[in-house]
């Protein structure tokens, strides 16, 4: 394994992405100790980063993820994330709110699900256009100055409240989807992390297993799999991205690699201080991720790798796109 800096959280290249344990995915509802043998094999291939959020399951993922991970805590980066869900006890539900007062309750929470005493990095996982960046980023530090959590994160955050965060307190991270099939962070905003020295975490750097080659029918999606309601998913968006995949997959084959594998090498080729989280729920797949650190791609071959193909749909429908912050 290699490792690199989100700003001054160290950090294996590779992540684990664990939200498909318990959430959205097919696979989550095979017994705790399969996944956390996943878990377990991961840390023997020197995987630290670890990515959870009270959200999925909801909270059964932060459970699973600090059994697994309680007695190794030292040796791990433990990322979970607030602000989609509000309410308290059994009344929380889905909602947006980052108030310091839910944002308090929700650390809390999260700890103590984790049955940990701090939390590593921790993202505001959707902005709340009802509360200034200001004060989500303060109450934030008075966590950090309380030792409750070491470093702060945005997800799916726009430039204008990039900006404003970093200036009240330094954004050790950005998480939001970018892959070989989803661009929307070249419209500015990977330079600009560039510029603020904030790391970036590419969440579903795989397009949801798509990229990896091996999705060839959608029979044996689970019937709830949030997939299915994907527009790059749907029947016959599905079809055609497959024959568009053979473009990855022939230049897979001219460096030796799997499809997988050259999609996760892109990444890590285009920032030194970047870190993709794949999720998976097999160890095969875990196993052939890792290995991604160790395929060298020429400059030649990146170059053609950023001109691709993209997919027919949306990475997210009209909905979950509303619920994105693109405001430069």
């Amino acid at each position: 394994m290699k490792y690199t800096n989100l700003r001054e959280l160290t950090v294996s290249r590779i992540g684990l992405g664990c939200m498909g344990m318990s959430h959205l995915f097919t696979g989550k509802d095979q017994p705790d100790e399969v996944h956390i043998a996943t878990i377990h094999r991961a840390l023997e291939l020197g995987v630290t980063f670890f990515d959870t959020a009270e959200i999925y399951g909801p909270f059964k993922n932060e459970v699973l993820v600090g059994k697994a991970l309680k007695a190794h805590r030292d040796e791990v980066v433990i990322a979970t994330k607030f602000g989609m869900m509000t309410g308290e006890g059994e009344e929380r539900k889905l909602g947006f709110d980052s108030t310091p007062a839910n944002i308090r309750y929700a650390v809390e929470q999260s700890l103590k699900r984790l049955d940990m005493d701090y939390i590593d990095l921790y993202y505001q996982h959707r902005i709340d256009k009802n509360v200034p960046i200001e004060d989500v980023i303060g109450t934030l530090k008075e966590l950090i100055d309380e030792g409750k959590i070491g470093h702060i994160g945005l997800s799916e955050a726009g430039q204008a409240n990039i900006r404003r965060a970093n200036a009240v307190h330094p954004i050790t991270a950005l998480q939001s989807e970018y892959s070989l099939w989803t661009r929307d962070g070249e419209d500015g905003t990977l330079d600009l992390l560039a510029e603020l020295g904030i790391g970036f975490v590419p969440y579903s750097p795989l397009s949801r297993g798509m990229l990896s080659g091996k999705i060839t029918t959608l029979d044996n999606f689970d019937q709830d799999d949030w997939r299915l309601t994907n527009p790059r998913f749907l029947p016959d968006a599905f079809e055609k991205n497959k024959e568009i995949l053979g473009e990855v997959t022939s230049i897979a084959a001219e460096v030796g690699c799997t499809p997988a594998q050259l999609a996760l090498a892109w990444l890590l080729a285009k920032g030194a201080d970047w870190a993709p989280i794949p999720g998976t729920v097999r160890i095969s797949h875990l196993e052939e991720d890792i290995a991604s650190v160790d395929v060298d791609l020429t400059a030649e071959q990146v170059a053609r790798l950023d001109k691709v193909t993209q997919p027919v749909g949306g990475h997210h429908n009209e909905a979950q796109m509303k619920m994105l912050d693109r405001e430069v």
